[in-house]
């Protein structure tokens, strides 16, 4: 059988792999992400590719250490309807900051998967979410984070929907595994291709 290696040690995506039944190894991808993310915005890329090229990024990464591995690389993008992106919170006030600018606002969620195998992607998948923040009062925003940072300092967007971050939301348009992190279904399928997973 095939063996699968998550370029990351992202709690949330070892957690839906494992609860999808889908064995696997994680090994972090050790690639210089804030870097990446300056040039590919200075290119002008759009916060969809990026997500793609920051997967791709870590997924080859990987892919070059276990090249007899299928090696899958995932990340996701907060991009605000001003344009502007949101990266994971640097501080506690830092994502008190975020959580207002998300306020009474939408974003979309880019989350994106890439596969490599011996050095080049040979898969990959990128699915959007639409997230409606219902106005948050400062008294929710403080009583929030006194729950919930510093666990959610991993996460961009500043929540983790399968627990108090849900309270953040008046309305979601997407997959609950995008929201997660990965788009669970169209990687099922593809593993199950490639006989990791039986057909």
């Amino acid at each position: 059988m095939t063996t699968l290696v998550l370029a990351s040690q992202s709690a949330s995506r070892r957690a839906m792999l494992g609860a999808a039944g889908v064995p696997h190894e994680a090994m972090a991808a050790q690639v210089d992400e804030a870097t990446a993310k300056e040039s590919l915005l200075a290119a002008g890329t759009s916060p969809r590719d990026l997500a793609d090229a920051l997967a791709e990024l870590k997924a080859l990464k990987v892919s070059r250490m276990v090249p007899q591995a299928l090696v899958l690389g995932g990340d996701s993008v907060v991009a605000l309807d001003d344009g502007s992106l949101l990266d994971k919170p640097v501080s506690r006030e830092d994502a008190a900051e975020h959580l207002r600018r998300m306020s009474g606002q939408h974003h979309d969620l880019y989350s994106a998967a890439v596969i490599a195998e011996r050095g080049h992607a040979v898969w990959r998948h990128v699915d959007r979410a639409r997230m409606h923040v219902r106005s948050l009062s400062e008294a929710f925003i403080q009583d929030y984070l006194d729950g919930e940072w510093p666990a959610i300092g991993a996460c961009v967007g500043c929540y983790r929907i399968e627990g108090p971050g849900v309270q953040l939301f008046a309305k979601v348009e997407g997959s609950h595994f995008t929201i997660l992190g990965m788009p669970m279904l169209p990687l099922l399928d593809y593993l199950r291709t490639r006989k990791v997973l039986t057909s």
